[in-house]
């Protein structure tokens, strides 16, 4: 059975440190232990450690081993239009466990207004649920949850000739996923034709998820299983 990985706050000589909400997390609801051998990672490297103290206050670590890097992967990162927020944070957890770089919630044609305006003041949960979902997956550090962001702003910020907007009637999203570094998903209705029309003269490619009608946290779910498999062996190539 794998151990399980632990972001900490700080490491200082042969000890690794949590402190705060992730400190009381760690002694209740975790159950962690002293002498428990557990992962730990600041977020750059990660290493072998041995639990030596563990209270609702301070957690330290004895650390005994650097961990060998993981193989470099690609850089994806997802815009996702603001969804209903339970629907929106299970695409957090879910985007993060496939190991992608950023999210960025998106203000689009047809969000809900009253969803984009309360928006920014679940950025703390939301950067909290991909925290805890990255250590879950064993990832090295968690991705960015960006502040809200606008349509325009969005496609402008996608780097030359890598941006995939998910719309139907654009190339299979294998196809269309070659070479992908960003990749934006539209609302409930999608995105509207003036959307299109602007991504398209970005140089956004236009990618189709096939004949059914998906949910906007299934396809962005979809989109970032399918092209991180496509760039991943791209690298091995």
């Amino acid at each position: 059975m794998a151990v399980r990985r632990v972001f900490v706050d700080s490491i200082e000589d042969d000890a690794a440190f949590v402190r705060g909400d992730s400190a009381r997390h760690l002694a209740s609801a975790a159950r962690l232990h002293r002498g428990e051998r557990v992962e730990v990672s600041d977020q750059v490297r990660a290493y072998l450690a041995v639990t030596e103290s563990c209270s609702p206050d301070e957690v330290r670590f004895r650390i005994e081993q650097l961990l060998p890097d993981p193989e470099p992967v690609p850089r994806l990162d997802a815009a996702l239009a603001i969804i209903r927020f339970p629907r929106f944070e299970w695409a957090i957890e879910k985007l993060t466990e496939l190991g992608v770089h950023s999210i960025i919630p998106v203000i689009a044609a047809r969000s809900d207004v009253k969803l984009v305006s309360t928006a920014s003041k679940r950025a703390v949960r939301w950067r909290r649920i991909a925290f805890e979902a990255a250590q879950q997956s064993r990832r090295i550090a968690a991705p960015t949850v960006a502040v809200p962001t606008s349509f325009e702003q969005a496609v402008r910020d996608c780097p030359a000739g890598t941006g995939l907007l998910v719309h139907p009637g654009g190339l299979p999203v294998a196809e269309a996923g070659r070479g992908a570094s960003v990749f934006l998903v539209g609302p409930e209705g999608g995105w509207t034709d003036e959307e299109a029309g602007m991504a398209s003269g970005a140089g956004l490619r236009s990618a189709d998820l096939g004949g059914t009608i998906l949910r906007s946290e299934t396809a962005a779910v979809a989109t970032a299983a399918v092209v991180s498999a496509i760039r991943a062996g791209e690298t091995a190539a």
